[in-house]
């Protein structure tokens, strides 16, 4: 990939600023930019050296992608997170969703500011070895809309992993948008001579949402990265029994709650049925789901986490889902996921070598 921006008001086949022949080119004539292209300086990218002097002290740094919307991708990322501090390693998230930053909820966050010292910004700590930053924590208002073209994007990325004093981290989580937009070029172009450890992909089971994710593969295959592993995400509906709400749809579609006289007639008749977890199926997986791709494309596949309420609840809380034991269908399928990450020995951290 070229070390390179066009601008978005550049002539077609645009030689790019850093080019020799910028503003000189036939194709430069009469472009916006020609003068500054013609004078500015040129060669590397001065803040690439700085990225990689901030990014020295980060043992792994793991991409958090998907190819639609909606999948829950931050949850994941906030979730591993917790889960990777939670096993005493020293973790650092950061949210490159610019227009949609959702994580600074997501980790109860809210509210704080970022601070700066001499080394840089410093992030914002749920505990002493779990510092997140994102875009959310410099907005006046919570509910003000980000509406930023691609250069002013790819420069805040860029701020972010150059003046963000991280200190020593185990691992660098990095919850990115949708897509395969600016945000994940830049990021991959600021890292690569840093190296990053790869990518773990986000989706849901039904073919709306893996015809996406396959480009999302696809990218992560052109542009050098490494998939780590593909999560299928509400992979089906898993609730106790006991929290279902029951009703009775009359035939003019009047709704009437049966839930206090179901449990009660259950708890009196078979209070065994108490402690079942309802399975459904919320979206199709009837043509293989996440499983069946992952074969195709040649990628490792994780496993599947169920739509589980309570995790809803955590993340909407700012909470870890495994520190109770509310959420237990979709923390005990987060952790096999994880630890199978961390099977790989080129993921691995040891705890003794914390800080040493």
């Amino acid at each position: 990939m070229a070390n390179q921006e066009i601008p978005e008001d550049a002539n077609e086949h645009c030689p790019g600023p850093e080019s020799e022949s910028a503003g000189k080119a036939d194709s430069c004539a009469g472009c916006p930019n020609q003068e500054i292209c013609a004078t500015a300086p040129k060669g590397p990218d001065p803040d690439l050296v700085a990225i990689a002097e901030r990014m020295a002290t980060v043992k792994h740094k793991i991409l958090v992608l998907s190819g639609k919307g909606g999948v829950g991708k931050s949850t994941f990322s906030a979730q591993l997170a917790f889960a990777l501090a939670g096993m005493d390693h020293q973790v650092g998230l950061l949210d490159i969703d610019i227009c949609g930053p959702s994580i600074p909820k997501m980790l109860g966050l809210e509210g704080q500011d970022i601070h700066q010292s001499n080394l840089g910004w410093s992030p914002v700590y749920v505990e002493s070895n779990l510092g997140v930053m994102s875009i959310g924590f410099m907005l006046p208002n919570p509910d003000e809309a980000v509406i930023w073209r691609g250069p002013r994007k790819n420069g805040i990325i860029k701020q972010f992993l150059k003046d963000v004093h991280w200190g020593e981290l185990d691992y660098l989580v990095v919850d990115a948008p949708p897509g395969t937009s600016d945000e994940h070029i830049s990021i991959v172009q600021f890292l690569q001579a840093t190296g990053i450890d790869g990518a773990i992909i986000v989706t849901t089971p039904q073919e709306v949402s893996l015809i996406d994710v396959r480009k999302e593969v696809s990218f992560c295959k052109k542009v050098g990265i490494r998939v780590l592993g593909v999560v299928e995400n509400m992979s089906g509906l898993q609730q106790a029994l006991s929290d279902v709400k029951f009703i009775k749809v009359s035939e003019k579609g009047e709704e009437t709650d049966m839930t206090e006289w179901a449990l009660k007639y259950m708890k009196e008749n078979a209070p065994e049925m108490l402690d079942l977890v309802t399975c459904t199926e919320v979206f199709d997986s009837s043509k293989g789901g996440a499983a069946k791709m992952c074969r195709q494309m040649e990628v490792p596949f994780l496993g599947k986490v169920p739509m589980d309420p309570q995790l809803g609840k955590a993340a909407e809380e700012g909470r870890s889902c495994f520190t109770d034991q509310q959420c237990g269908a979709s923390s005990a399928a987060l952790r096999r996921i994880i630890e199978k990450l961390l099977e790989d020995p080129t993921m691995s951290v040891s705890v003794m070598d914390d800080g040493a």
